[in-house]
């Protein structure tokens, strides 16, 4: 069957994409509400995902009552609703209306890292503001960015040509050449390296105190570009206040004696950002699907 993304089989894929892009058009305030809307029905209609997130949830956070985790868990599906939202307003919204919701700190640190002359790679991880947060940076500081690329060509194709729009270039998640070459221009990359991608390219590093598997591609990417690593992460405000970017100094000493220590190290940065905002981060990922040898699977 053919994968053109103008084929038969993707016509419900524009539907929806043109249906949210008319939606992006609202006013941001009702963008929101729809958001949360999304997220309630997610949270009905989907159980496997709700079961995931508890599952995280109860995991990572064992010392909170069972109410206060369903407090989380209740944020986390309005986030991934509200993320619907934020993804289309990062790919279609103009520049005009993004400032006026974006708040930023730390920008010299990008600017102080990229003096160097190596580039930068922007050390991120899976928040669900993570496509709003980094259309917003773009309109700071160009940079590249590693993806994913997506199974449905027909968003795919739309997906792919937002990125190029507004980052410059994406590069796909296993074009280690193309990320050096970015690095070796002096261009930064945004980097998120907290998802779980079995067990061959990974190594086993506490992430809220739970032997997770975690990739050790930010240790090795600083050692063959000489790149500082500077934090990136974004925040999304109470009501409709917009979003706050952090850029956080380069990390000093990084990288440091061992692979496996500078894994351990990027895991705690991330863990200690989740921390301050748990119900944004993306808890329905599978993040301790691979376990280590002998230990029973978490999501059965």
């Amino acid at each position: 069957m053919s994968q053109h993304p103008c084929s038969f089989r993707y016509w419900p894929t524009w539907s929806g994409l043109g249906l949210l892009w008319c939606l992006s058009r609202l006013p941001w305030p009702w963008q929101l509400v729809i958001g949360r809307w999304i997220g309630k029905l997610f949270c009905r209609f989907s159980p496997r995902r709700r079961h995931i997130v508890a599952t995280n949830l109860s995991l990572c956070f064992p010392e909170l009552t069972a109410a206060a985790r369903e407090d989380i868990l209740q944020e986390q599906f309005s986030s991934l609703g509200i993320g619907v939202m934020e993804m289309a307003m990062s790919w279609w919204g103009s520049e005009r209306r993004l400032k006026g919701l974006t708040r930023l700190d730390g920008l010299e640190h990008l600017h102080r890292a990229l003096a160097q002359g190596k580039g930068v790679i922007l050390l991120s991880a899976h928040f669900t503001t993570l496509e709003i947060g980094g259309r917003l940076l773009s309109m700071q500081s160009p940079f590249h960015v590693m993806y994913r690329p997506h199974k449905n060509a027909a968003f795919e194709s739309v997906l792919q040509a937002a990125r190029t729009r507004h980052f410059r270039k994406a590069i796909s998640r296993g074009d280690l050449r193309g990320m050096l070459g970015s690095l070796k221009e002096n261009i930064p990359v945004w980097y998120a390296p907290d998802q779980d991608h079995g067990r061959e390219q990974s190594i086993f590093v506490p992430f809220f105190g739970i032997k997770t598997a975690a990739i050790t591609g930010t240790s090795r990417l600083a050692r063959i570009s000489k790149a500082p690593v500077v934090p990136f992460f974004q925040t999304r405000l109470p009501g409709a206040q917009g979003y706050q970017l952090t850029l956080y100094p380069a990390l000093e000493g990084f990288p440091g004696d061992s692979i496996e220590a500078d894994t351990c190290r990027i895991s705690a940065i991330i863990e200690t950002r989740v921390r301050e905002q748990p119900g944004q981060y993306l808890w329905a990922h599978r993040r301790f699907k691979t376990r280590p040898e002998g230990e029973p699977g978490v999501y059965d």
